[in-house]
């Protein structure tokens, strides 16, 4: 690659790589994997960087990467084990002062992680990445109707979940 290219693509990389580790944690809602999801797209969109005039929004294919290499990553058998209650999670430092939303976050993330894995990708390209249905049902491999019956029931299951907060006495 020549040094223009690589400038542009680390430039790219460097403007754009908290909101793809927020996207892939959103996802995943791991931030080590959430490291390892954005390093994958990240090389692949590498290899295609001298291609990328032809790329209509360079953006929306890597979280189309971003998203296949999650679904991809889901698929795998490891994947399939579940570390047991021992296991903390990982948070990422705090930067901001109490009015970043804090509880906010640690909520959205608790009722995230209670969602299947197809309800949470359609919700966080959906509402997250602010994708269209099209653009979530080709990110995704899906149809559009599935797409939208996804994102209504993921939404569904996210009111329960509030629903039964607010009756133990979570309000906001």
């Amino acid at each position: 690659m020549r040094a223009a290219d690589e400038s542009g693509y680390r430039e790219f990389v460097v403007a754009r790589m908290s909101a793809l580790r927020r996207t892939a944690y959103l996802l995943c809602r791991d931030w080590h994997a959430a490291d390892d999801l954005v390093a994958m797209a990240l090389d692949k969109l590498y290899r295609r960087w001298p291609r990328r005039a032809e790329i209509d929004d360079l953006d929306a294919y890597v979280r189309a990467i971003l998203t296949r290499a999650w679904v991809d990553e889901t698929r795998r058998p490891w994947r399939r084990e579940h570390a047991d209650g021992n296991v903390t999670a990982t948070t990422e430092p705090a930067t901001g002062g109490p009015e970043d939303g804090v509880t906010d976050r640690i909520t959205l993330g608790a009722y995230l992680d209670s969602l299947d894995r197809r309800h949470r990708a359609v919700l966080v390209l959906r509402f997250y990445c602010d994708m269209s249905v099209r653009e979530t049902a080709e990110v995704l491999g899906l149809s559009i109707g599935t797409v939208k019956s996804q994102t209504s029931r993921g939404l569904e299951a996210l009111r329960a979940l509030t629903a039964d907060q607010s009756l133990t006495g979570w309000e906001r």
